[in-house]
């Protein structure tokens, strides 16, 4: 997924994320968690780099990552981020939606094969990611996979 711009939206119709995860249409929910959704395979490595690095600081689950979903077609993930971040958001590929709480369900079972799901759910991980700690995360990843495809 590449972005052309920041704090955007999808396009006008389509839903945010689809499946049994998140839907359009739902009411607003105050303090709802904005979404920062990535290419799968910078997403995967940043999940990865906050791990190791939540590891490395404590046991604790304070400042990993926080719940991830993925999209029915494998090619993008979404991270939870507190509310407001999407205002602030400038990350280039990546963007930052907020979700207003469209649809969110916490609790759910797992989907079907094919469908939006958590790749991380909230119960596993606990609270959102810290939006510093994810933009460092996909630096990072982007760095290392530029390092591994330019290599050879």
């Amino acid at each position: 997924m590449e972005s052309t711009g920041t704090n955007t939206a999808p396009e006008p119709g389509a839903p945010l994320i689809t499946g049994s995860s998140l839907i359009t249409g739902a009411p607003s929910v105050a303090g709802a968690p904005d979404l920062v959704t990535v290419p799968t395979r910078q997403g995967l490595e940043a999940v990865d780099i906050i791990r190791r690095a939540a590891g490395q600081a404590s046991a604790s689950r304070a400042g990993g990552v926080g719940p991830v979903l993925h999209d029915g077609s494998g090619s993008t993930l979404g991270f939870l981020v507190p509310p407001g971040t999407a205002d602030a958001w400038d990350l280039p590929g990546s963007a930052c939606t907020h979700t207003n709480g469209r649809g969110m369900r916490f609790g759910d079972t797992s989907p079907t094969a094919g469908d939006t799901g958590w790749l991380l759910p909230p119960e596993a991980v606990g609270p959102v990611t810290d939006p510093e700690v994810l933009r460092a995360a996909l630096g990072e990843a982007a760095r290392l996979i530029e390092a591994a495809d330019n290599c050879c």
